[in-house]
């Protein structure tokens, strides 16, 4: 499952290719729009993904071409899945800050102990713009004390747990079952 992007993937692929991608480069645009006040350096990366953005809605969403009713259900569940993401991003930075507060040091410090000496970067993987790469979870998970199911999305789509229900039926084993935590739309 690719839930937690990064715009980087975006960029250097030069297109968006789907629904959900749009709404997530939509939020990341928002966050981005935000912290280029206080990171000038972001803004060739926001330009970018904006420019990506308008090229997908041009190809899919024009006043010229039909909009039918499957691109109409695709576009609200991918806004549906993209908002879960988000507030899942959200509760995640929120808990770390809370964390960091708590050990006495800040954000850039953290990033100093993951080896991201950039404060914008650090304030890139706080706001979901990055993924933080598994090792960083580890150490985050280990150094504050922060459970991994807020560090790591354990939600799956609807797609995703029709086609693993859908594997597992083709297998059938009566040992394996997918448990029914939280699922995103």
């Amino acid at each position: 499952m690719e839930l937690l992007f990064d715009i980087k993937d975006f960029l250097d692929r030069g297109e968006i290719q789907n629904e959900l991608e749009l709404e997530r480069a939509l939020i990341a645009d928002r966050k981005l729009r935000l912290l280029v006040k206080k990171h000038p350096e972001l803004k060739s990366e926001r330009k970018q993904l904006r420019e990506l953005i308008h090229a997908y809605e041009d190809l899919r969403w024009s006043k010229n071409s039909r909009i039918s009713a499957r691109q109409l259900r695709e576009s609200d569940i991918a806004e549906r899945i993209a908002e879960e993401e988000r507030q899942f991003l959200q509760r995640r930075r929120e808990i770390i800050k809370e964390r960091l507060k708590a050990v006495g040091i800040n954000q850039q410090q953290l990033g100093k102990i993951l080896g991201h000496n950039s404060k914008s970067y650090m304030s890139e993987l706080m706001n979901g713009i990055h993924a933080f790469t598994l090792r960083d979870i580890v150490i985050i998970n280990r150094l504050l004390k922060v459970e991994l199911s807020v560090l790591v999305p354990t939600f799956l789509s609807e797609p995703e747990r029709k086609q693993v229900k859908d594997s597992l039926k083709q297998i059938d084993n009566p040992n394996l079952k997918l448990s029914d935590d939280f699922v995103c739309v």
